[in-house]
């Protein structure tokens, strides 16, 4: 068996569980929960896969838009991760999106059981409006999260250093701090240790009898 070591986290567990459309109908158990969420076609699920050391834990697509329920994943029966629909994917009818925005924001408001929101950000790209919506729609909500700069398979190029400098000075035009920031690569590995890091804390705090964190 594969054990995956990141400071105080060992994975031995991770594993598919199940998919819903209906945020009442997840489970009920009190597992401390981390979504994931972006734009379509940002890397969750190849986030997700490099994060627990397997190759094909969360379904790899090239077509953008490919989730569309919510996903969970049991990790060492401790916690779960949970893979939510992308958006932004304009090739789908504005009904399909709508029922997707409401199943998301659903979610991660009403789901007693979330601890963090994990929102995954291009790092190839400048920074666009709609994922900086986001980040003050969950800052206006209160809502706990952390930012996964993705695809950074050259993390000290000036590609990647100036396209994350730029996405957090456009959230410094609202906010007057700026929320936790990791550099990725699914590719590389780069920033899973300092990931699981976070997620390891975040869990201890959680059965150490801490409440669901707010910013």
């Amino acid at each position: 068996m594969l054990f995956i070591y990141f400071h105080g986290m060992i994975i031995k567990y991770a594993e598919y569980t199940a998919s819903y459309v209906d945020v009442k109908k997840c489970p009920e158990a009190k597992l401390p929960e981390f979504s994931f969420i972006g734009r379509s076609n940002v890397g969750k699920s190849s986030l997700i896969n490099s994060l627990c050391g397997r190759k094909a834990l969360s379904k790899v697509s090239k077509t953008p838009g490919k989730t569309q329920t919510i996903n969970f994943f049991d990790i060492n029966h401790r916690f779960n991760l949970v893979d939510l629909p992308g958006y932004g994917f304009a090739k789908k009818s504005k009904t399909q999106r709508d029922q997707w925005d409401n199943m998301i924001r659903n979610y991660i408001l009403h789901r007693e059981q979330l601890r963090y929101v994990a929102l995954l950000i291009d790092a190839r790209i400048p920074p666009q409006q709609s994922d900086l919506d986001f980040c003050n729609w969950m800052g206006k909500n209160n809502v706990p999260f952390i930012i996964l700069f993705t695809k950074s398979d050259k993390p000290g190029s000036r590609e990647v250093i100036t396209n994350t400098q730029n996405f957090n000075n456009r959230l410094l035009e609202n906010w007057t701090a700026l929320p936790p920031s990791f550099i990725t690569s699914a590719v590389s590995n780069y920033g899973r240790e300092s990931v699981l890091d976070f997620i390891h804390q975040a869990v201890e705090e959680y059965y150490q009898g801490g409440d669901r964190l707010s910013l």
